[in-house]
């Protein structure tokens, strides 16, 4: 069955905006779990505008599912992850500044770079995924760095979706069956909600995780928490 992780920066945001600890980061990723999330996903930028350092600290110890920590490989983030040591690290290209991730590694550039830093990773035995457009080379080059998983970019999949569902996940099971046959495991994210979900996991073989954030806190606002996560989880049978 393809996991749920629930990512938890917009409880940050949320936290942050009025100052204080409403609402409580750590208790609301405890009931996430406790709810039947499989997962826990955080995302510390630089400017910590939503989920902080000290919070990925926090959260460590008292977390019993999958715990993934999102980011750019900066000296910063490395240090935090290898201090961590989560069951995986997501590696994401932002830059300082961006407002959400808006594109995935060119893993024919970086890919020595990424190489260097997942070989770190892995020896501390955390695995790793890399954040990914579904692009048959970029997952090729990929499997070059030595990545237990890539995550597939799926912005414009949601974006399409309405269109015509068919063409917009194409690319997807596409990249999926590459990534495959390449020994690579599959995660995906970014926009997935209670509308395009299931057509996406029905189409997309061999998937793994899907990470879901934004879509996922909106819809508690009118579900309810432990509600809004059962219905996800249902669209992933």
């Amino acid at each position: 069955m393809t996991k749920l992780s629930v990512n938890i920066n917009k409880i940050a945001t949320l936290r942050n905006a009025r100052g204080g600890n409403l609402p409580d980061l750590l208790r609301t990723a405890l009931d996430c779990e406790r709810f039947g999330a499989d997962g826990i996903t955080v995302h510390p930028r630089p400017d910590e505008r939503h989920v902080r350092y000290q919070d990925v600290l926090d959260l460590q110890p008292v977390l019993k599912t999958e715990f993934n920590i999102e980011g750019y490989p900066s000296d910063k983030f490395m240090a935090l992850v290898m201090q961590v040591k989560p069951a995986q690290v997501t590696l994401v290209p932002d830059p300082p500044g961006v407002l959400t991730s808006n594109a995935g590694w060119d893993t024919v550039k970086y890919e020595h770079f990424l190489a260097d830093v997942i070989s770190g990773f892995k020896s501390a035995g955390i695995r790793t995924s890399v954040f990914i457009d579904p692009d048959e080379n970029l997952i090729l080059r990929a499997a070059k760095t030595g990545t237990d998983r890539v995550e597939l970019y799926t912005e414009a999949y949601a974006r399409e979706f309405s269109i015509d569902p068919a063409k917009a996940v194409q690319p997807f099971h596409k990249a999926a069956q590459t990534a495959f046959d390449c020994g690579l495991g599959l995660n995906a994210g970014h926009d997935l909600n209670l509308i395009n979900l299931n057509f996406f996991y029905r189409h997309v073989p061999h998937l793994l995780e899907v990470s879901i954030g934004h879509a996922l806190i909106c819809d508690a606002l009118y579900y309810g928490l432990e509600n809004t996560i059962q219905m996800y989880l249902r669209l992933l049978k």
